[in-house]
């Protein structure tokens, strides 16, 4: 199954941090103006020719980015729920700082240790969810899947830096 990883587009948070969202309600931001260019000129790309459905994640900045994409090609699109951001708080309580859990999940490495402090999702659980997700649309032979740059690493390499709407491109 060949499966075209497209990062959502630029997001903004201004009016969920105006409302004082936390937790998951910071998954609420959506995308920016140059965010929603940025789909659109992923669209028009070439590499997405011959896919037959697109799998999104349902954080509004990657569904609104998905949606973009699917209007413009007529791709159809999904909503498959583990396709989701990481988890830097498995237990949902959000009583630390998110991003004393990220330096911690990056200093490790993504993995469990005696050392870890915070319930963030390892690297290894948010792979297995993303593939399960992924190959639960094996009846296609090339789908795109718009989600977030820390889930694309699962299904390339840990360090990988993708840019918004930035692209790439595996074999599951």
């Amino acid at each position: 199954m060949e499966v075209i990883l497209i990062r959502h587009g630029e997001p903004r948070y201004d009016e969920v941090q105006l409302r004082g969202y936390v937790g998951m309600g910071f998954e609420l931001g959506k995308l920016t103006d140059q965010g929603m260019m940025q789909a659109a000129r992923r669209a028009a790309d070439p590499i997405l020719k011959d896919a037959t459905l697109i799998i999104t994640s349902p954080y509004t900045r990657a569904l609104q980015t998905a949606a973009i994409i699917s209007r413009l090609t007529q791709i159809p699109l999904v909503v498959e729920n583990d396709v989701h951001e990481w988890m830097p708080d498995t237990t949902f309580t959000f009583n630390y700082r998110v991003e004393d859990a990220s330096e911690e999940y990056w200093r490790l490495k993504g993995k469990d240790s005696p050392e870890k402090k915070y319930h963030w999702e390892t690297y290894e659980h948010l792979k297995e969810r993303v593939r399960k997700a992924i190959l639960n649309h094996q009846d296609h032979e090339k789908v795109i899947v718009v989600c977030h740059g820390i889930v694309m690493s699962t299904l390339t390499h840990f360090d990988d830096i993708i840019e918004h709407c930035g692209v790439r491109q595996v074999t599951l």
